[in-house]
């Protein structure tokens, strides 16, 4: 039996994953600008620059493909940095955490991920409940943590931490997450942003903030 060579075991896999990395970039700009539906298996290979041959070898078909996109911005997004220096107030803290989250949801890219996922989620449910509990709880979860370090300062006082997270971060997409997700309205402003996160630590604090 003729072994392989190490260096060649390792320059097929770095095919493969070059590969692989074309093909999901060409399906990404596809499903984003057609949406699920509207993508096919010979648009992706074309956008890929790849043969329908090849892409059936690594996807099985557009749902498989859809998934791995869909993990691969799942994990991106859930990378982004949340963990900010605790050192400082609850309104610091607060407001830094809007802002970085208001950011993460309202990138050209992420807003397209969004609302490609929302659109499939009741045909791929696992689909949806893999983006919710990777992106959206993860981030809750990451706030529900710094209010505690905050309530234990002696800051805040709050009976369900994760509800609480939940509500600020909801506060902190009024007026500029859905005109931006049903593309009612062009992104908003640094400006805007900024003032409708400070509402959103306000009105937190008003009903978390120890008396």
């Amino acid at each position: 039996m003729v072994a392989v060579a190490p260096r060649s075991v390792r320059i097929v896999a770095e095919e493969d994953t070059s590969k692989r990395r074309q093909i999901l970039d060409g399906a990404r700009k596809v499903f984003m600008d057609l949406g699920f539906d509207g993508a096919s298996m010979g648009e992706i290979a074309r956008s890929a620059g790849v043969s329908k041959g090849t892409l059936y070898v690594y996807f099985a078909d557009k749902n498989r493909l859809f998934e791995a996109i869909v993990e691969e911005t799942a994990l991106e997004q859930g990378e982004i940095a949340f963990d900010f220096d605790a050192s400082g107030d609850a309104a610091t803290t607060l407001r830094e955490f809007g802002a970085a989250y208001i950011a993460m949801i309202l990138r050209p890219d992420g807003g397209s991920a969004i609302r490609t996922v929302m659109a499939i989620a009741e045909r791929m449910p696992d689909v949806g409940r893999r983006y919710y509990e990777r992106v959206l709880q993860k981030t809750i979860n990451r706030l529900a943590g710094h209010l505690g370090v905050h309530e234990t300062a002696g800051e805040l006082m709050i009976d369900d931490r994760e509800l609480a997270a939940s509500q600020f971060l909801l506060m902190c997409q009024a007026s500029l997450f859905l005109p931006f997700i049903f593309q009612a309205a062009p992104p908003p402003s640094p400006t805007r942003v900024a003032v409708v996160i400070e509402s959103a630590v306000r009105m937190f604090l008003a009903a978390y903030g120890k008396k």
